[in-house]
C-alpha cells in the first residue's frame, strides 16, 4: 500500500514528465523510443499508475533533453506546491 506522500510523488512526477514532453513537442510514442521503453509505460507514468526506476527515469530525463538532476528538482518542486 502507498503512502500519500508517495503518492503525492507519483503524481507530481507525472506532471513535470507529461508537461516536459509537451514543451518539446514530442509524443509518448517518441518518448519511449527515445528512453528505449514501452509507450505504454510512460503512458502509466503520465496518468500516476506506476513509477519509474531511477535507471529509467535517467532515461526518461536523456529523451526530455533535461539534466536528470534538474529533472528530480523540478518534481520536488511541485511536490512542495500540491496542495
Amino acid at each position: 500500500m502507498r503512502r500519500a506522500k508517495d503518492e503525492q510523488v507519483l503524481r507530481a512526477a507525472a506532471a513535470e514528465i507529461k508537461a516536459r514532453r509537451g514543451h518539446i513537442q514530442i509524443s509518448q510514442e517518441e518518448l519511449a523510443h527515445r528512453a528505449d521503453i514501452h509507450r505504454s509505460f510512460i503512458a502509466r507514468v503520465e496518468v500516476a499508475q506506476t513509477q519509474p526506476s531511477l535507471a529509467v527515469l535517467l532515461r526518461i530525463a536523456d529523451a526530455l533533453e533535461v539534466d536528470a538532476a534538474e529533472l528530480v528538482g523540478s518534481i520536488v518542486e511541485r511536490c512542495k506546491h500540491e496542495v
